[in-house]
C-alpha cells in the first residue's frame, strides 16, 4: 500500500475487517497543516463505515499508532486485534466507473454517510486516471476524528496507489450551496492545487472552482521548507 508521509517519513499502514468480511486498507496521509494528518487506522475505519460496513477487527501492518488514538478506535467499535489477514480475504476496491450520471451517483453515495451528530450527509467523487474514488462523510463520537467525504475519497485513493487527482465532485443535498469546509480545502490544496472542485448544489445547479482559489494565501509545503 502506498502512503503519503513526506514530512515525517513515518510508515504507517492498517487493515480493518468489516462484519461483511471485506478488508479495508488505510495508510497515513500527512498534511503540511499537521493536525489534518489522517492516521492509518482512522482512514481504514472511516473507509469501512463509508461503505455501509461495521469495523470488527484490525491489524497494524506497518509502523505504530498513538496509543490514545488507537484506544479510541478499538473501544468505540469493540475491534479485536489480529496479527494478520489471509491474502485470500476480499479487499475493498474503491475504484468505480461512471459513464455520465455523476449527479445520480453522488445522490446514492449520500445514503452511506454516517451523520450521528449533524444529520447532514455529504458525498464526493475524486477523479483519478482509471475512474472515480467515492467518499461519504463519517462522524464518530469524537467529532474531530471523523472525516469529511472529500478526505475519505483522498485517503482511499492514496491507499489504492493513486497520487494524481484531476478533479473532485462534492454534493451536500441539504445545503443550497455545496462547498468544502476549510479543513478539506487545505487537504485538497495539498494534492491538487490546480485541480477543479465541482460543487453540485442542493438546488440542482453546478459551479466549478480551482482548488487554490478556494484557499487564497494558503499554507504550502514550500513555506515550511524555506525556513529549515
Amino acid at each position: 500500500m502506498d502512503q503519503y508521509a513526506p514530512y515525517s517519513d513515518s510508515r504507517e499502514t492498517c487493515l480493518v475487517r468489516g462484519k461483511s468480511g471485506i478488508i479495508y486498507p488505510g495508510v497515513r496521509v500527512e498534511n503540511i497543516s499537521y493536525p489534518l494528518t489522517i492516521t492509518s487506522i482512522q482512514a481504514a475505519v472511516c473507509s469501512c463505515l463509508a461503505n455501509g460496513d461495521t469495523p470488527e477487527s484490525y491489524s497494524i501492518t506497518n509502523g505504530s499508532q498513538r496509543p490514545e488514538l488507537l484506544s479510541f478506535w478499538t473501544a468505540t467499535f469493540s475491534m479485536e486485534e489480529r496479527a494478520s489477514y489471509g491474502s485470500e480475504e476480499p479487499r475493498f476496491n474503491p475504484l468505480i466507473s461512471i459513464e455520465s450520471n455523476i449527479g445520480g451517483e453522488l445522490t446514492d453515495l449520500c445514503s452511506k454517510a454516517v451523520t450521528i451528530h449533524s444529520g447532514f450527509p455529504v458525498s464526493s467523487l475524486l477523479k483519478v486516471a482509471d475512474g472515480y474514488i467515492p467518499g461519504a462523510n463519517v462522524e464518530v463520537e469524537a467529532w474531530a476524528l471523523g472525516l469529511c467525504a472529500e478526505r475519505v475519497s483522498i485517503s482511499r485513493a492514496i491507499a489504492a496507489g493513486y497520487t494524481e487527482f484531476e478533479s473532485i465532485h462534492v454534493h451536500a443535498p441539504k445545503s443550497d450551496f455545496s462547498s468544502p469546509c476549510g479543513a478539506c480545502r487545505q487537504v485538497l490544496n495539498e494534492f491538487m492545487p490546480t485541480g477543479v472542485v465541482e460543487m453540485h448544489h442542493g438546488d440542482g445547479s453546478l459551479s466549478k472552482h480551482i482548488t487554490s482559489h478556494l484557499l487564497p494565501h494558503g499554507f504550502i509545503s514550500e513555506e515550511l521548507t524555506r525556513k529549515i
